[in-house]
């Protein structure tokens, strides 16, 4: 009995690891090219761990470059309101995972986004919305964080806007110069973020204060 219910939890392991490919998108043309990359590096592609990577490579890579697909348009939506709020809002520490278009490996962090409105404000959630819409496509950094600051500046016409991100770069952790406690800082500012002192400032401020400070 024992030995059943192991085979009974292993199987149910795998139809977690599973859950989720069915339905997608054809993915045959990229999975025949990481089955052969898989040969490339020396595996045997027929092993019993690696029959399905290359079809869950092809559909991960989908999901993590789904960027490429979504217009700043339609995450935002109707999500714009009248609002005679003109003092700044911000949502800080937004999760985000990207791809580096250099070597293909993972970078993370978090992103700060703040505007001051100029009559109209967009709902909180499609800041991060609109934070993936860019992140979730082979990208640097640096083009990211100037993306997010003018898709916000075009769709709400602010006064200000103001963007920082915070991210760790894997092609800098398990490669090349392998530091692995460097983190990469950049910013693009729009309007009164960029041309008033105090209000780059306060920005700034409030997007590298510790929480509770």
């Amino acid at each position: 009995m024992g030995r059943i219910r192991a085979r009974n939890s292993l199987d149910d392991k795998r139809m977690d690891i599973d859950e989720g490919i069915e339905g997608a998108a054809d993915v045959g043309p990229y999975a025949a090219l990481v089955q052969e990359q898989l040969a490339l590096v020396g595996e045997d592609p027929a092993r019993e761990g690696l029959i399905r990577t290359p079809e869950r490579v092809a559909k991960a890579m989908q999901f993590l470059t789904r960027g490429y697909h979504e217009r700043v348009e339609d995450v935002v939506g109707q999500a714009i309101f009248r609002e005679e709020h003109r003092n700044m809002v911000m949502v800080r520490d937004i999760e985000l995972y990207s791809l580096c278009e250099h070597h293909m490996l993972p970078f993370f962090g978090k992103a700060h986004v703040a505007y001051i409105p100029d009559g109209r404000i967009v709902g909180l959630s499609k800041l991060p919305r609109l934070v993936d819409v860019f992140a979730r496509r082979l990208q640097v950094q640096e083009r990211l964080t100037e993306q997010v600051a003018e898709a916000l500046d075009e769709v709400l016409a602010p006064l200000g806007v103001g963007v920082v991100i915070e991210a760790y770069h894997l092609c800098m952790m398990m490669r090349g110069v392998e530091k692995q406690n460097s983190r990469t800082i950049t910013s693009a500012l729009r309007g009164v973020f960029r041309d008033d002192a105090r209000t780059r400032e306060e920005f700034l401020s409030l997007a590298h204060a510790k929480l509770g400070a």
